[in-house]
């Protein structure tokens, strides 16, 4: 799953890296370290500009809110529980088949955050001495690239979708909800960039760390991915394919990233070792 990220690009940096064509300053997001749900977060997608009499569709950023509230839901509180969406079953789910097809996004990264729990603290819920065990979390992002070039961005898949709040008036600045879902599918299995650097013991592959991981779009991918005119289901969910394996790396970090309160470059910094004695 994708839980937790973070997004430090500025809107100018990401303007570059998108080929963006609209973006308003005063919609620009600052550098955020711990995105977590409910959260505005920079999204790209093309579409007509509002207002507009030309109906070319135009590559925007937009600040969106993470939790998909679909355009029949009767309150906003289901987009809470809507973070994720499955790649296997978003083309015929409900809240998601209409934006499938019609408003599909890319929401830009460093990377993102997954827990894992320590042998010996699962063994411990299991026979009910611990509530609560502690977990680990990685940080988990593209690998540089190796060419002296900067780090490579992170564009995971993701649907966005307009709920209207029919309690306010046309003219109320919140009248319109604008959000999104970030897809995700099957972690990989194969071993991680960098998995000879990491502890004796630890995960080797993103499979060990979580069944889970965002869909993570290559740039060959994108225009496609964007283009409101691709409105075939099956065509699309070609393009719902994982990076070439190998290409992603990942380190523990500190336990601060548990609390959504923190923030900061120093949540990226990379352990030497987990911060507990044996994961595995």
């Amino acid at each position: 799953m994708c839980g937790r990220y973070a997004a430090s690009r500025g809107a100018e940096d990401l303007a570059r890296l998108f080929e963006v064509e609209k973006w308003e300053l005063e919609e620009a997001l600052a550098p955020d370290w711990n995105v977590a749900p409910t959260k505005a977060v920079h999204a790209v997608l093309d579409r007509p500009l509002k207002g507009s009499d030309d109906p070319r569709p135009v590559r925007q950023l937009r600040p969106l809110r993470w939790g998909l509230v679909p355009g029949w839901a009767r309150t906003p509180d289901m987009g809470v529980k809507m973070i994720n969406a499955r790649a296997e079953t978003v083309h015929e789910k409900p809240a998601y088949r209409r934006p499938f097809v019609a408003r599909r996004c890319l929401l830009p990264a460093d990377g993102y955050y997954e827990w894992v729990t320590a042998e010996q603290e699962l063994k411990l819920e299991q026979e009910g001495k611990r509530k609560r065990p502690r977990k680990q979390p990685y940080f988990i992002a593209p690998a540089p690239t190796g060419d002296g070039g900067e780090q490579p961005v992170m564009a995971m898949a993701g649907l966005y979708e307009f709920w209207r709040d029919k309690t306010l008036p046309d003219d109320h600045p919140q009248a319109w909800w604008a959000t999104c879902t970030v897809i995700t599918t099957e972690a990989e299995t194969t071993p991680l960039a960098n998995a000879g650097e990491l502890s004796e013991g630890g995960p080797r592959s993103l499979a060990d760390i979580h069944p889970r991981m965002p869909l993570v779009l290559t740039p060959d991918r994108w225009d496609a991915w964007l283009d409101p005119s691709h409105t075939d289901p099956e065509g699309l969910r070609a393009l719902l394919t994982p990076p070439p394996p190998g290409s992603m790396r990942a380190h523990p970090v500190s336990t601060e990233v548990s609390n959504v309160r923190n923030n900061g470059p120093q949540l990226l910094k990379e352990l030497p070792a987990p911060e507990e004695e044996t994961l595995f």
